[in-house]
């Protein structure tokens, strides 16, 4: 049998081994930087090793924002809130990384309709999960979950948005009265579904006065040198 390789495991293992010193290097530092660590930069997309793939890009199932925001009347209907959300994440991914062939939630919707008891719902894989940066090997019933539906659709990877939140920004600037400045944080991760396994990772940030300018700026980071 052919042996099955992973095109992401050295990617991985490097960004691993640069977040444990920087890590070390917090550890080490004043009481002060160890009470406001610096977030680790977003990872750019490693288009290069998905160039010419099908890759599914499953539904967003997690979208939380800090009360302090306030932006409950705008995320309150989680359907509207979720498809839109996942509109830009897939109309962005294509525009900026058409080296790849994207399946978008829309269509991974449809071939889980042509086979009803087969294929598992796109909604309801319970990816939010995934959010946990330890985690390299996906578990079942997901690993199996993703590996029916990658069959299906013909391909190997799977880019899963595993969550997004929204956070207060840090802007001492900002007036009182005025939109809060908030953070979108998108955690995103590939799978090979081959292997089961997690092959690269990273948290997505962009900042904005409302949810879909922070989160388009989010996307945008994880294709840098594009305006």
């Amino acid at each position: 049998m052919r042996r099955v390789s992973n095109p992401f495991k050295t990617k991985y293992l490097v960004r691993g081994a640069w977040c444990v010193g920087v890590l070390t290097a917090l550890a080490c530092g004043s009481k002060k930087s160890s009470q406001n660590p610096v977030p680790a930069p977003t990872a750019p997309l490693p288009t290069a090793g998905i160039a010419g793939e099908r890759v599914a890009l499953t539904p967003l199932a997690l979208v939380a924002a800090e009360e302090a925001l306030r932006w409950d009347a705008l995320i309150s209907d989680r359907r509207t809130t979720l498809d839109k959300c996942d509109s830009i994440i897939a109309t962005l991914l294509a525009a900026r990384a058409s080296e790849v062939s994207w399946v978008g939630p829309a269509e991974l919707r449809h071939v889980a309709r042509r086979a009803p008891g087969i294929a598992p719902d796109p909604d309801q894989m319970g990816t939010p999960f995934l959010r946990a940066s330890n985690i390299i090997d996906v578990p079942d019933p997901l690993r199996y979950q993703l590996r029916t539906l990658m069959g299906l659709v013909g391909g190997r990877y799977v880019m899963v948005p595993a969550g997004l939140v929204y956070r207060v920004a840090s802007n001492p600037a900002t007036p009182r009265g005025t939109p809060a400045l908030a953070t979108a944080e998108l955690s995103v991760v590939l799978i090979d579904s081959r292997i089961g396994k997690i092959g690269w990772r990273t948290i997505a940030r962009g900042e904005g006065d409302d949810p879909w300018t922070a989160l388009t700026r989010a996307v945008k980071s994880l294709t840098p040198g594009l305006p």
